[in-house]
């Protein structure tokens, strides 16, 4: 039964908030896109194919590593005999970056580091470090690309980066760059040569190398020491690497490369003092300085920039420990779902086991109803047709309903069922009316939507053979399974709540007896103070007051009823968000009994801990999975991905299998579980989140009326 309260007291339901959900997901695709171009994969140096040469001066093939393409006018550059220049790209590097520094300090030695902008964004202290420590700093792009790929403005764009990052770091700008993936100036062929000159326009240096270590490559500090010295007495720039992987080798070779070089003769200075001194060779009155000071802007236009670098790694780092903690989350509720819900399964089906000598007592069934004309006939008729030995009441309350409801009751004529007919107060209002005016001690409450099976009231009083019962949850079906989304609603009535309840019963910590098909003792309402409007969910409200007060309640899988589930996103928009809301209601009324000592205390330690993780923490996080399986299939080993999220599904699977198994369910609607992943779990993140965001912003949320269609009786037990 679903109602309206008067405005006064509670607003309506709001719309799902899809721009909302818009903007949220736009802001964490942008984090995610961002710390994917930031951490672009690459792969180390090396040599690349020779696309010809005829467009590139004879003079840079067969010049100096150091070309300046400034306009028409090129030159290159070599540094002097027995000079020597240490370049190291891909850091600054959090661990490998000191040790080099820490070789170079040593040896008394200063080098030229051709940094990614990414990199300096990340590690601003390392980055000072060569600043003040005397070394020179050179741009190797901020992510690392093949420019020669790039059109002219994203090559600009990796240009400018890095010198926003090094603005924000150091306050300090530079001349000289570096391109990835290049080599020796004979190697560079018609693709490369507009790189160099559109970087020659825009003021930079190009520095390549003379001897190449290719430490990236490992082979060993011996051969790495072989490959980066120069011929004869001949002067080089040479190139290491501080980053991009392990670097003990090249730590290692730094250390016996510098002091053996010394032996020979030779200096070693950064590029721009190796280019100045060829100038003095040259007879050349000119000077270069590699750095220059960043203006005020673009040390702001930087810290922007690093901060969004540092921020989207940080929301990934937490992206990750939420992932592992959805898997923690979801794979220890799969195991306990396993044993547990296993565990009582089997013992119900045990040979021999009853609840005790068969229940007899006649039993008063409450029918709250607003509006109920399209079902209200075959519900009352299952209620009233059931074969409880005992007797059976039928108390239909109509609580002010304007569509004939309790018209279509009296009409049906049939001896055990009473038509109450009160003003409009709200279900809780119609069920203790319900209660005050029942005959009997054995209640059940049923939603005016709601079908049973001839045995099922029979059933699900059986439990109160033991005194101990206070309340008893039924086993509710989907009964209109033909469109897609009551397809998924049904999986998730046999997965999510049966099966859960069978987990429950078993902890001691039942937190729902669902309305749809619910039966309690008439002291157990007595002494929890009957039902109240406190929350939008009074049959969770209820539940908890029970087994506060020491009374157990458990969950009888063969009583079934069949309910008609919405068949629209909007209507069933509705019903999932109240429901949300309304057990985030009930779990913060009953918040401070956590600390009661006594049953009290114990249930609601247990039963808040559980709804709290599965029932809030768990689907408020699993957005997560699917945010990370977007962002891997773009960005990240894609085999890896997809192979994770099949797993994901495999596990979903499998608990779906046991499930329905043990629901004795028909596995072929299975078929449509991979497809709830993309529309349906969406639509319940968003009641999850915007439950929260209702719950934490303290508005209250009114009942509305669900349309209904009617439900079939003999179709909903053979859908």
């Amino acid at each position: 039964m679903t109602e309206p309260i008067p405005s006064d007291r509670r607003r309506a339901i709001p719309q799902p908030r899809w721009i909302l959900l818009g903007l949220l997901v736009a802001l964490l695709g942008s984090v995610l896109l961002v710390n994917a171009y930031t951490n672009a994969s690459f792969t180390p140096d090396h040599q690349q194919s020779n696309n010809g040469q005829r467009e590139v001066p004879t003079s840079v093939v067969n010049g100096g590593p150091i070309i300046s393409a400034n306009g028409e006018q090129v030159r290159s550059y070599r540094l002097p005999a027995r000079t020597i220049a240490l370049t190291f790209d891909d850091g600054p590097d959090p661990v490998w970056t000191p040790e080099v520094l820490r070789v170079l300090e040593t040896h008394q030695v200063k080098g030229t580091f051709f940094v990614l902008g990414s990199q300096v964004a990340r590690h601003p202290d390392t980055t000072r470090k060569l600043v003040e420590g005397g070394h020179e700093i050179g741009v190797h792009t901020f992510t690392h690309p093949d420019l020669t790929e790039l059109p002219a403005w994203r090559r600009q764009m990796e240009y400018a980066q890095t010198q926003l990052a090094l603005a924000a770091v150091t306050g300090m700008g530079t001349s000289l760059v570096r391109f990835p993936y290049s080599s020796h100036a004979y190697a560079i062929d018609n693709q490369d040569w507009p790189v160099v000159t559109a970087a020659g326009d825009l003021g930079y240096l190009t520095v390549l190398n003379d001897t190449d270590s290719r430490d990236w490559e490992q082979p060993g500090v011996d051969k790495i020491v072989e490959n980066a010295t120069p011929d004869g007495t001949s002067g080089a720039i040479t190139l290491w690497h501080d980053a991009g992987g392990d670097r003990a080798q090249t730590v290692a070779a730094l250390d016996r490369f510098i002091p053996m070089m010394k032996e020979r003769g030779y200096r070693f200075v950064t590029a721009t003092e190796g280019l100045n001194l060829a100038f003095a060779a040259a007879g050349v009155d000119h000077r270069v300085d590699g750095a220059t000071p960043a203006t005020a802007g673009d040390r702001w236009r930087g810290r922007t920039l690093v901060w969004a670098v540092r921020g989207a790694d940080n929301v990934l780092g937490l992206f990750g420990i939420l992932f592992v903690l959805v898997g923690v989350l979801t794979v220890g509720r799969t195991a306990a779902l396993f044993v547990l819900a296993g565990r009582h399964a089997r013992r119900r089906r045990s040979k021999g086991w009853t609840w005790g000598p068969p229940v007899t007592a006649p039993v008063s069934v409450i029918v709250p109803a607003y509006n109920e004309k399209e079902g209200i006939a075959a519900a009352v008729r299952s209620l009233a047709n059931g074969d409880h030995p005992g007797g059976i009441e039928v108390v239909v309350v109509d609580d002010g309903s304007t569509d004939g409801t309790a018209d279509i009751v009296e009409a049906l004529r049939l001896p055990n069922v009473r038509v109450v007919r009160k003003p409009n107060g709200g279900k809780p209002s119609a069920l203790n009316t319900g209660v005050a005016l029942a005959r009997h001690d054995l209640i059940v409450m049923v939603d005016g939507d709601t079908v049973f099976e001839p045995d099922s009231l029979r059933r699900l009083v059986q439990p109160f053979a033991d005194p101990r019962v206070g309340a008893v949850a039924g086993n509710v079906k989907v009964g209109n399974r033909r469109s897609l989304i009551a397809k998924w609603q049904h999986i998730e009535y046999v997965i999510g709540f049966n099966l859960d309840r069978r987990l429950y019963e078993t902890l001691r910590c039942m937190p729902t007896v669902p309305g749809a098909i619910g039966a309690f003792r008439r002291e157990a309402l007595r002494y929890a103070g009957g039902m109240t409007d406190d929350t939008l969910a009074e049959d969770t409200d209820i539940t908890i007051a029970l087994g506060r007060a020491g009374w157990k309640i458990v969950y009888e899988e063969t009583a079934r009823a069949w309910t008609e589930a919405p068949t629209s996103i909007g209507q069933l928009w509705k019903q999932r968000y109240r429901w949300s809301y309304g057990t985030m209601q009930a779990m913060w009324k009953h918040r401070r009994s956590v600390f009661d000592r006594g049953a009290s205390g114990r249930f609601t330690r247990r039963c808040l801990f559980f709804l709290s993780l599965f029932g809030v923490l768990l689907p408020l996080l699993a957005p997560v999975i699917d945010l990370l399986a977007v962002y891997g299939l773009f960005f990240l080993d894609r085999k890896a991905t997809v192979g994770a999220w099949l797993a994901m599904l495999g596990v979903q699977m499998l608990t779906a299998v046991v499930a329905f198994r043990l629901d004795r369910e028909k596995l072929g609607v299975l078929w449509v579980l991979p497809l709830q992943q993309f529309v349906y779990r969406q639509l319940m993140y968003l009641v999850i989140i915007q439950s929260v965001v209702t719950a934490l912003s303290g508005g209250r949320l009114g009942w509305q009326k669900l349309r209904r269609t009617g439900l079939d009786p003999i179709a909903s037990r053979t859908g």
